[in-house]
């Protein structure tokens, strides 16, 4: 079944994988592949009130559903575009007390539907709710304690009058969302709001150095082609962050979503030297103070996500220039417990308008991004994003104005034209563009004009660090 949009990919039986996708037509880099609305999807707990409950935007004024007190939305426009999927689950908010959690939601949104459609392929679906994987066999002790306490919560939500349905189907259901359920961005796609399940998406296997990319944008959830895609060909996605090295990639991959992964990079090791690069010359340092080092390197990325998440941002500083200090006499520029102090270190700086400093670190973090990331990896180009709006603040227009340039240029493929944060890099681009023009044309003049400008306005404020880790693919509940 090739409808509703997916005429450009052909299920088939990949050697050691199971089920797969592969293209029917060339596609290009940047290329869409398909478009898929979620089957299902819910807001997080903890955003429920700042985030729309149907496009999942965040919005600083949001109207509240009179009947349950419990969604929001946007407007009106909004609010009649969820009724379907909200009806019933509102007057299930309403009778049980309370909303139950994002989980319980997500699986009664999924039953509702199931309830009015049946649990058959749906328009443009290559693969129904009834025959994902669940992995419930791979659960362990603790996962299947989680289950049952699931099931059981869930029981307690689901209205008698609706279709009743047994204890394995639902624990099908759970174990759906338990290892497909993807993790939904704000319409900047800064930060992770929500999860929700798109079954074609689903299809789509792991390579740690994949050919497409995936991207919440406007609603839905656009698969995207990293480069040349010859008709025939597997499509695959990361469905971890890259930056690991293959051990514990595969570790990673393994504990959350019960599989072996065999791709290239894992099987031959590919970039692990660069990972864990150390100083060379002369001095090359003793494995032992490698060892120390990169524990002490663990221990202070610990006490910094503490610091982090308690929004102590001097004493993340402080940490961050401690394990620096003792990092660089012994670790390469493109070891990962290195690039990690730089990440965090960089965006904590700009935050707090230490911008010059904060310039030096980000230059140094995506110098080493750009010798382990795929050239169109999403995270590489939210780093050089980053790093590019930082020399910009620290009067470094030249470089500032180049790197923005590279992250446009990355961004056009992995998000495309049309999402907002790409418009808001392109607003930058042009931006940047005039300055450093005028800086070239006259370096003295353009320092005086940028003083006189940051003297009659505030500076804008870098956006609050996030605690957030690198976002997976699919949400696995902790």
């Amino acid at each position: 079944m090739t409808k509703g949009g997916m005429e450009t990919v052909e299920v088939f039986t990949s050697e050691g994988k199971g089920r797969a996708l592969k293209a029917v037509r060339e596609f290009l880099s940047g290329e869409v592949i398909f478009a898929e609305p979620a089957y299902a999807a819910v807001v997080f707990d903890s955003l429920t009130h700042l985030i729309c409950h149907t496009c999942f935007k965040r919005q600083e004024k949001l109207h509240r559903c009179g009947q349950c007190k419990f969604a929001h939305y946007c407007d009106r426009t909004c609010q009649r575009g969820a009724w379907l999927n909200h009806k019933n689950e509102c007057s299930a908010i309403k009778k049980h007390g309370k909303a139950p959690n994002e989980n319980i939601r997500l699986a009664a949104r999924i039953m509702w539907r199931i309830e009015r459609e049946g649990g058959g392929l749906t328009e443009g679906s290559l693969v129904s709710i009834d025959d994902l994987q669940n992995h419930v066999e791979n659960f362990g002790e603790e996962e299947k304690k989680e289950l049952r306490a699931d099931v059981e919560s869930f029981i307690e939500f689901w209205p008698p009058q609706s279709q009743q349905f047994g204890m394995q189907y639902i624990s099908h259901i759970f174990g759906v969302i338990n290892c497909n359920g993807f993790t939904l961005s704000d319409q900047r796609g800064l930060q992770a709001v929500g999860v929700g399940v798109f079954p074609n998406l689903c299809l789509v296997n792991h390579d740690c150095w994949p050919n497409c990319t995936v991207i919440f944008n406007n609603g839905k959830i656009e698969l995207r082609a990293l480069g040349k895609i010859s008709p025939g060909e597997e499509l695959t996605v990361s469905y971890i962050d890259f930056l690991n090295v293959s051990e514990d990639r595969r570790k990673q991959l393994k504990k959350q979503y019960y599989f072996d992964c065999t791709c290239e990079h894992c099987q031959k090791k590919i970039k692990d030297d660069l990972m864990l690069a150390v100083k060379e010359g002369e001095h090359k340092p003793s494995q032992d103070m490698v060892k120390e080092v990169i524990q002490f390197s663990k221990d202070t990325l610990e006490k910094i996500n503490k610091a982090r998440s308690e929004g102590v941002y001097h004493e993340v500083v402080k940490l961050c220039r401690e394990c620096l200090k003792k990092q660089e006499p012994v670790l390469g520029d493109t070891n990962i417990y290195l690039l990690r102090i730089l990440s965090i270190v960089s965006e904590v700086l700009s935050y707090l308008q230490m911008f010059e400093e904060a310039a030096d670190h980000a230059k140094r973090m995506v110098d080493g991004y750009m010798k382990i990331y795929h050239p169109n990896n999403a995270q590489l180009g939210m780093a050089m994003m980053r790093a590019g709006v930082t020399h910009w603040h620290a009067g470094l227009i030249e470089a500032g104005h180049g790197m923005i340039c590279k992250a446009y240029a990355i961004l056009l493929v992995t998000h495309g034209p049309t999402h907002p944060i790409t418009k808001d890099l392109e607003v930058m681009r042009v931006q940047t563009e005039m300055e450093l023009r005028m800086f070239q044309q006259n370096e003295f003049m353009y320092y005086k004009m940028r003083e006189a400008a940051l003297s009659n306005q505030k500076i804008q404020v870098m956006p609050e660090p996030s605690t957030e880790a690198s976002q997976d693919l699919f949400v696995k509940k902790q």
